[in-house]
């Protein structure tokens, strides 16, 4: 781990004291995001990621689950010792309480926080919130200046806005399955979440763009995001080639339509590697280095478009070569020809990786329930305030108590609450 990649502390602060009352202005070396309120009332994956993505560089990030159904983040995939592993991932930064909105307690308690917050971040169907009278109009007459980020698979309106909506919807409709996959395959959907994962991303961005915006009209805006869209930016130009072309991009596999040589490729060691040759000059070293120099002077190898026109040729002349090498012998090979290789790697191999490794990407987080564990860093570098993992996703309902004493509840009230199932 290198300074210049914010390392997570140890041992971690305690969440309540780290997310205490900010003062104003972000002294130096602070986190930039520090101050800055956000609850996350949303649940797999993509709202609850884009939250997660605002707690790393210091937002106050309160996420809130029912009482009796926690996010379904803490039971999907692998557990060691019945402890959810996602969750650790998703929940850091974070810190927990129950509410039930759909109650008095739980509807009243939300717009108390509300009034002190500066983003909410939900992804329940549309009208479920107006529902339990905690829509736009009541949340912002609490507090003008919110930012609301309702993040749903479809958008708030429309003909398909009340069907459930996930990531997987979004990347068949979005035309990511269609073209990807081998030629006489079927459309394939990634074994993880590409859409939420993109939608998060793009949901952060929209945040800070309205939270900007605030700062000039003094007023916050909803934000609709529709995960079935960001996906269609992803794609590139497919839809602009249909528009002024007819053109449908069809599965390819590991080709590109729009360059050659471009492909995963098997070593003489069983290990498999990725070329690409995007750029021209880099098709020109590659087919030196394999022994293939004639085929540079054929008109067609000038452009890409004519280049993936005789993938068949190219794919030929750098697997054979490839073939003949072990994965270290290739690599090597291209690196001293500077062209464009990587090797193809599982996750055993990332932790490996000298150039992961010096970057920090992955670092190692204390945790209270498992001990140290690893994960992804933050995702970006920032020389003057650095963003950091200040503590593991933490147990359901942990900072209930201390959040609602913040809130200036007595022990009788938050007793109340309780009884009532609100919290």
């Amino acid at each position: 781990m290198t300074p210049s990649h914010a390392p997570a502390p140890a041992p971690a602060p305690s969440p309540a004291a780290d997310a205490a009352a900010p003062t104003p202005g972000t002294p130096p070396g602070a986190p930039p995001l520090r101050g800055l309120r956000v609850l996350d009332l949303a649940t797999l994956f993509a709202g609850p990621l884009a939250a997660m993505l605002l707690g790393d560089f210091g937002a106050d990030v309160v996420k809130i689950e029912h009482p009796r159904k926690p996010d379904p983040s803490r039971g999907h995939g692998p557990a060691k010792d019945g402890t959810g592993l996602w969750w650790k991932v998703l929940g850091r930064n974070k810190r927990t309480m129950t509410l039930d909105l759909s109650t008095p307690g739980g509807r009243d308690t939300l717009l108390r926080l509300a009034a002190d917050a500066d983003v909410i971040v939900e992804n329940f169907r549309p009208g479920t919130l107006e529902r339990w009278s905690l829509g736009w109009e009541e949340l912002s007459t609490v507090n003008p200046r919110l930012v609301l980020a309702r993040v749903t698979g479809f958008g708030q309106f429309g003909p398909y806005a009340h069907r459930p909506g996930f990531g997987t919807l979004a990347e068949a409709m979005s035309g990511f399955a269609a073209i990807t996959g081998e030629p006489d395959g079927p459309p394939t959907l990634p074994p993880f979440g590409l859409a939420d994962s993109i939608a998060a991303l793009t949901t952060a961005y929209a945040v800070m763009t309205a939270l900007h915006t605030r700062h000039t009209t003094g007023h916050g805006q909803v934000v609709d995001l529709a995960i079935i869209e960001p996906m269609l930016s992803v794609i590139g130009p497919h839809l602009l080639w249909y528009d002024q072309l007819g053109y449908v991009q069809p599965r390819t596999g590991n080709r590109s339509r729009n360059n050659a040589p471009r492909n995963t490729y098997r070593t003489s060691d069983g290990s498999w590697v990725a070329v690409s040759t995007s750029a021209q000059s880099i098709a020109e070293r590659v087919l030196r280095l394999v022994g293939r120099p004639e085929l540079i002077d054929e008109p067609w190898f000038a452009d890409g478009t004519g280049r993936a026109a005789h993938a068949d040729l190219l794919d030929e002349a750098v697997g054979s070569w490839i073939a003949r090498h072990t994965r270290d012998e290739a690599m090597a090979a291209f690196e001293k020809a500077e062209a464009a290789i990587a090797p193809v790697y599982d996750v055993r191999d990332v932790l490996d990786d000298p150039q992961f490794q010096a970057l920090g990407t992955v670092t190692e987080v204390p945790d209270p329930e498992l001990g140290p564990i690893r994960m992804q860093n933050v995702l970006f570098r920032l020389s003057g305030t650095p963003g950091a993992i200040r503590w593991t996703g933490r147990p359901h309902g942990a900072d209930t108590t201390a959040l609602l004493t913040e809130l200036g509840l007595t022990r009788a009230e938050i007793d109340r609450l309780r009884a009532e199932g609100a919290v």
